[in-house]
């Protein structure tokens, strides 16, 4: 890592507009030519003998020196507005993106602390998913996000700022105290969606949190700018959390795209026919994620050290205890489905029923008795989840 003086930074912010969709030729440019600087005083047919015809016609009319003085007028502006570009292998980039083969020329930045002091702190970690995040879905990532704020080694957080997951991520990072950073499919100067963005000015204001693209200002929300910002998600951190996805969806492109960072990458298991775990599921059963039951396992596993959050220790043995003065037969129905909802997290109330052959006011009773001594969660929706304990 290095410092860069403002006409290596202006030449890179001119690079990455130019190559933002092909890094990979962008950065095959710095290392033929020696730097950001060397590639602009390059002539032009030796820009074009690099390209070669594929790419000569489209690039090599735009590496010119109007691009490096638009970049620089550019970089001005950012300045006062609070805003900074960080080039390629510069102090501040994030280290694990240079382990990438198509890491970003360069990132907008924008923060309360400098880039060096957000992302040589701590471990990152993604918490991303769906946008249409259900009751289950945005519990849990609540309660993934508390245990990591009491891992001995606090992480950051880093989701995409977009509805459901992301923002329901920043949002506990926030509240448990933990910094998040967000990585946006806009420019620097655009929160998107509208819905978020007094969190995202908040995590800007923040410190030790951070907004960060690789789109230049000016860029509106486009379909395909989504899937390019994933990327930077996945190969930022050293592990991928994915809490709720359809089999389709950026999240499940998202954690396909760390895996193939060889990044770790776990995945919130939920019911077979809920058609918003079915990537989770799949992932799971694929082997490519590792599926996320007791909270301080997780934590341990991601080397955070210990969490004093995590499911009931001995599940079966607490409830049979809690319940020791009943009779035998309630007693036993009560831990029946206790041990249904701990093993089929989401299980309806519904589903209880048929799975037991009882009728629903006598597994209503049973549930909200569960509820009411803390063993299970009950959304609006009445599926059923093992509460998280607080030791």
């Amino acid at each position: 890592m290095e410092n860069f003086n403002e006409e290596e930074r202006a030449c890179l912010c001119a690079l990455n507009r130019i190559f933002g969709f092909e890094p990979k030729i962008g950065k095959g440019l710095l290392d033929a030519f020696g730097g950001p600087t060397a590639v602009f005083k390059a002539k032009s047919n030796e820009i074009s003998d690099f390209l070669g015809s594929l790419a000569r016609s489209r690039y090599s009319p735009l590496v010119t020196g109007s691009a490096f003085e638009s970049a620089a007028i550019e970089l001005e502006k950012l300045a006062r507005d609070g805003c900074r570009f960080i080039g390629l292998g510069e102090d501040g980039y994030p280290q694990a993106l240079l382990e990438c083969e198509d890491p970003p020329l360069g990132l907008y930045y924008k923060g309360n602390l400098t880039p060096e002091e957000v992302f040589d702190k701590r471990p990152q970690i993604a918490v991303i998913g769906t946008r249409n995040l259900s009751y289950y879905g945005r519990d849990w990532c609540r309660n993934i996000v508390e245990a990591l704020s009491k891992a001995k080694v606090k992480p950051m957080i880093v989701s995409g700022l977009a509805l459901g997951v992301d923002v329901t991520a920043h949002r506990a990072a926030l509240d448990f105290g933990l910094p998040t950073v967000g990585v946006m499919a806009t420019g620097i100067d655009d929160i998107y969606p509208p819905q978020n963005f007094k969190t995202g000015q908040l995590m800007a204001m923040t410190p030790g949190c951070a907004l960060i693209t690789d789109y230049p200002p000016q860029t509106g929300a486009v379909k395909i700018n989504f899937l390019r910002r994933n990327r930077i998600i996945a190969g930022i951190c050293s592990t991928t959390i994915l809490v709720e996805s359809k089999i389709r969806g950026g999240g499940m492109m998202t954690a396909r795209l760390a895996y193939s960072y060889d990044r770790d990458v776990f995945a919130l298991p939920g019911r077979v026919d809920d058609p918003l775990s079915q990537g989770c599921n799949m992932l799971i059963k694929e082997t490519i994620a590792e599926p996320i039951g007791d909270l301080a396992e997780l934590v341990e596993r991601l080397g955070l050290g210990r969490t004093e959050m995590s499911l009931k220790a001995d599940f079966k043995k607490e409830v049979e205890e809690c319940y020791s003065d009943l009779d035998e037969g309630s007693r036993a129905d009560l831990l029946k489905v206790a041990l249904a909802v701990k093993s089929r997290r989401g299980i309806g109330i519904d589903e209880l029923c048929e799975l037991f052959g009882w009728t629903f006011s006598r597994v209503s009773r049973i549930v909200t008795t569960l509820e009411c001594d803390g063993f299970i969660a009950v959304d609006l929706l009445q599926h059923c989840s093992p509460r998280v304990a607080k030791n």
